[in-house]
């Protein structure tokens, strides 16, 4: 979905824009090139990213472009846009491509993929913070019963208790779970072979949604985007932007409900209209439109997905969902 990503940013010259998911690059590179004259922040918690953000940086030296490499969670960001000289309300737009990147999974040691084998680590901020727990600290020591949480609520995965009971008896059985295949394969004898099909039709692994789980978990993903997005907010001019492609229905609960200003802990699956429809009895109508959407005023009410042959060509953007919103 680059081309609706750039159409709603549509960056113009002298822009601030700041992709708080850089990644790969991908994104950012397609924004460098829509302007003659722009100024891109280049935020990433990974510090893989962030030296490849510095190399885009050094390449743009010399241009009327500027790249900002910037290392740190979204919480992190307030710190160090402030040391950047960056005042609230005065950036145009910001990007989130949420989840873990391309570049993450494909490198094992890093403990994110299924399909090929490494240490069970999954922190996205690498050794920055050597005392953070890593996936396998998390199936090591939380008991069946935390498991089965964690699975039925970061991952929600309908065999959680049946899948957290397997991974306890396998540790007392053979000690600590130390790979990201042994717990494949721990989780793939709970299926017995019943494995789900993609959208793709193709078969899935059956412990995509614990590893899943356990990502969100290591990395605090839920908190941090909550986060990012009430950051987005602050530093956005009246007007300004905000583009979030979301991965799994969790995150994509958090962004829409920020942007049509639905409470947190609002019933889930309910109709915009209907967290508000009990307050028109009460409140003037005009009161009740402005509880609709405080502070963001949503692109469209239309949640933009990739087309078949976008999933085709990368199939990993299946799941992707699209939302867009500008400050009020």
């Amino acid at each position: 979905m680059a081309n609706e990503v750039l159409d709603i940013l549509d960056p113009k010259p002298a822009h601030t824009i700041i992709d708080m998911t850089f990644g790969g690059g991908g994104h950012s590179q397609m924004i460098l090139q829509r302007a003659a004259t722009l100024k891109l922040i280049a935020a990433d918690r990974d510090p893989l990213a962030f030296r490849l953000a510095q190399s885009l940086s050094q390449q743009c030296r010399g241009s009327q472009l500027s790249v900002v490499p910037v290392l740190g969670r979204f919480s992190e960001l307030p710190h160090n846009l402030s040391a950047l000289g960056i005042e609230k309300g005065s950036v145009d737009s910001f990007l989130f491509d949420l989840g873990a990147s391309s570049m993450q999974y494909d490198t094992p040691e890093r403990g994110f993929s299924l399909s090929r084998d490494g240490p069970l680590d999954m922190r996205m901020d690498g050794d920055r913070f050597p005392d953070d727990p890593t996936a396998a600290d998390v199936v090591n020591n939380l008991d069946a019963n935390d498991l089965h949480s964690v699975f039925r609520g970061y991952g929600e995965e309908r065999l959680s208790r049946s899948i957290a009971q397997a991974i306890v008896d396998a540790r007392y059985a053979f000690g600590n779970i130390t790979r990201t295949q042994q717990l494949a394969k721990i989780v793939d004898t709970v299926f017995e072979g019943n494995h789900k099909q993609d959208k793709l039709q193709r078969h899935s692994h059956p412990a995509t949604k614990v590893f899943q789980a356990l990502r969100i978990l290591v990395n605090n993903e839920l908190n941090e985007l909550h986060n990012g997005l009430e950051v987005a907010w602050q530093y956005l001019r009246p007007g300004g932007r905000c583009v979030v492609i979301a991965f799994h229905s969790l995150e994509d609960r958090i962004v829409k409900r920020h942007f049509h200003g639905i409470e947190m802990d609002a019933q889930a699956n309910m109709r915009v209209g209907d967290h508000h429809r009990n307050s028109a009895i009460v409140e003037p109508v005009e009161l009740v439109v402005g509880m609709l959407s405080k502070r963001w005023k949503p692109v469209s009410r239309k949640v933009l997905t990739p087309t078949v042959d976008e999933i085709s060509s990368n199939p990993r953007c299946r799941s992707a969902k699209l939302r867009a919103a500008t400050k009020r």
